[in-house]
């Protein structure tokens, strides 16, 4: 079964940074009102653990939180309708026919133990990616670092104004993250989620569009599809392309994620392209 995507859920096809008149007006990440704004506003918290001695690298944060999404959407709690449906998938299924709202606070201490003990998921990360071998042999070593396995708690959504006091007191500022070095080329096995190269963006701003790129992908892909890359536990990557390969991504018929202007960027910026291979056949 499909998500609202069947039912024209979000912008594919040739896009602009700069306008956004071509996105079906039922879109989930249309920045102008729709009939998605009529229904009551739900958001879906993620924490991610932020320890002072060793923060989780960046794109191991980004990519655990993309995994995390999806580990929701497909839990069996959040699945079905009417007498079989679990318990999280009202929620759920009301937070989608909304605007698809995600916000990412940090969480350290006292204050992660708590956030785990609400109704949740945590998924943890593959900890920092592994350096590029240097092109010489006198090349210089890079230095070693501190960085932990990334660790994200999504839970079941929740209304804007309705967050457990657990988590509305939690900060949404302080996630800049930074990768020990630079990430090795993507996998062209594994679906990709693509970063606007013009766009600067947070650690905890760039996890939650990363969400959403995952949950274009998973609402586009066959229940087959969706399957195989549930039972291979979420493979994906996170890149950043140079400027000629976004455009060539933003005009391949990909999903798009255009943002709605809440936070930190214009509205109708485009964010990232969900590139998964099934989507290409």
């Amino acid at each position: 079964m499909r998500g609202p995507a069947g039912r024209g859920g979000w912008q594919t096809g040739p896009v602009s940074s700069e306008s956004n008149e071509n996105a079906p007006v039922d879109s989930p990440f249309r920045h102008e009102s729709s009939a998605r704004d009529e229904a009551p506003q739900y958001v879906l918290p993620l924490v991610v653990r932020i320890e002072k001695a060793a923060p989780p690298a960046r794109t191991d944060a980004l990519e655990t939180a993309a995994r995390a999404v999806l580990t929701l959407l497909s839990d069996e709690r959040a699945l079905g309708e009417g007498e079989d449906e679990g318990e999280w998938a009202a929620a759920v299924r009301d937070w989608q026919d909304a605007r698809i709202r995600k916000v990412v606070r940090r969480a350290r201490g006292a204050e992660w133990r708590r956030a785990c003990a609400l109704p949740g998921i945590t998924v943890t990360g593959h900890g920092p990616l592994p350096r590029t071998p240097p092109a010489h042999d006198d090349a210089p070593s890079l230095p070693a670092t501190a960085s932990s396995v990334a660790e994200v708690r999504v839970f079941p959504p929740v209304p804007l104004d309705g967050w457990p006091k657990e988590l509305a007191k939690l900060q949404v500022s302080g996630t800049d993250l930074d990768d020990p070095a630079p990430p090795p080329p993507a996998d062209p096995a594994h679906p990709v989620l693509w970063l606007s190269p013009g766009l600067a963006m947070s650690a905890g701003k760039a996890m939650a569009q990363a969400g959403h790129g995952a949950q274009l992908a998973w609402w586009e892909l066959s229940e087959t599809d969706r399957a195989a890359w549930r039972d291979a536990g979420f493979p994906l990557c996170v890149r950043t392309p140079d400027a000629a390969r976004w455009r060539e991504l933003t005009a391949a018929g990909l999903p798009v994620v255009r943002d709605a202007g809440f936070t930190e960027i214009a509205a109708g910026s485009c964010t990232v392209v969900a590139d998964h291979p099934a989507l290409r056949r």
